[in-house]
C-alpha cells in the first residue's frame, strides 16, 4: 500500500524553508510540472495536450533521457516550456553521499546546457530531487551553486498502479488552488493515469478561469 501523501506535509516545508514548495499569488495560476522524461510517445502526447489548452509547464528531465532523446527535449523548449534537472539517472539523495550526488547532477546539467546553448532559452538551473529525497547538506550545496530547488504542493500519484485513473484526477482537483505546484510524470509507468487525468485537469481548471504557467524565471 502506498503511503505517499498527496499534499506536502507542513513539517517538510518547515524543515526545508529554502526550497520552493509553492508560488503564492492572487492570480488564478497553477504550475504543472512533469518528472522523469523525456520519454518517447508519452512526452510528445503530453506536449500535444498542453498545446490544446494553451498551457505552459515545467519539465524536470533525467539527464540520460535527455541524451537519448534530444529531439523531444528540444521540442519542450521550442514550445515555450521550462526545463529543470532531475539528476542523470534518477538518483536517491538519501542513499547517496553529497559529492556523488552533486557530480550526478552536474553530469545531467552538462547535457541539458549543451542542447540549449544555441537557443534563446534562458538557463534557470532549476532542480527537483527524485522521490523528493534530499539531504540538508545536498540542498545547501546546490543552492550555493545557484540552483533553485523546486518541490511541490500536490502529487497526482499518476505513477502508482494501485490507484485508479479517476483517483489520480481527484488527487489534483480536490487539493489544488492558486499558486500550487503540481507533479505529474511523463513516463511509461505513469502513462495510463496521466492520459486519463491530465486532459480532465486542464479542462476542469480552465473552465474555472485558471491559467497554467511554467515556473517563473
Amino acid at each position: 500500500m502506498n503511503l505517499t501523501p498527496v499534499t506536502t506535509p507542513k513539517l517538510a516545508k518547515s524543515l526545508f524553508p529554502d526550497l520552493v514548495w509553492d508560488l503564492p499569488t492572487k492570480e488564478k495560476v497553477i504550475y504543472l510540472t512533469f518528472d522523469d522524461g523525456p520519454t518517447p510517445r508519452v512526452t510528445d502526447w503530453t506536449l500535444d495536450v498542453l498545446k490544446q489548452y494553451n498551457a505552459k509547464a515545467t519539465f524536470f528531465c533525467i539527464g540520460k533521457n535527455v541524451y537519448a532523446h534530444p529531439f523531444i527535449f528540444k521540442r519542450i523548449i521550442a514550445e515555450g516550456h521550462t526545463v529543470g534537472n532531475h539528476t542523470y539517472n534518477h538518483l536517491k539523495g538519501w542513499k547517496t553521499n553529497t559529492n556523488d550526488y552533486l557530480k550526478n547532477i552536474e553530469d545531467s546539467q552538462k547535457i541539458i546546457d549543451n542542447l540549449i546553448q544555441n537557443s534563446e532559452f534562458r538557463i534557470q538551473n532549476l532542480f527537483r530531487p527524485p522521490y523528493g529525497q534530499i539531504k540538508p547538506k545536498q540542498a545547501k550545496q546546490l543552492i550555493k551553486l545557484g540552483y533553485k530547488i523546486i518541490m511541490w504542493k500536490v502529487l497526482a500519484l499518476d505513477w502508482d498502479a494501485s490507484i485508479t485513473e479517476k483517483k489520480c484526477f481527484e488527487n489534483v482537483v480536490s487539493n489544488t488552488t492558486s499558486g500550487d505546484i503540481v507533479v505529474f510524470h511523463d513516463s511509461l509507468k505513469a502513462e495510463k493515469n496521466l492520459q486519463y487525468a491530465l486532459p480532465k485537469v486542464l479542462d476542469y481548471f480552465s473552465k474555472k478561469g485558471y491559467e497554467f504557467k511554467r515556473i517563473p524565471e
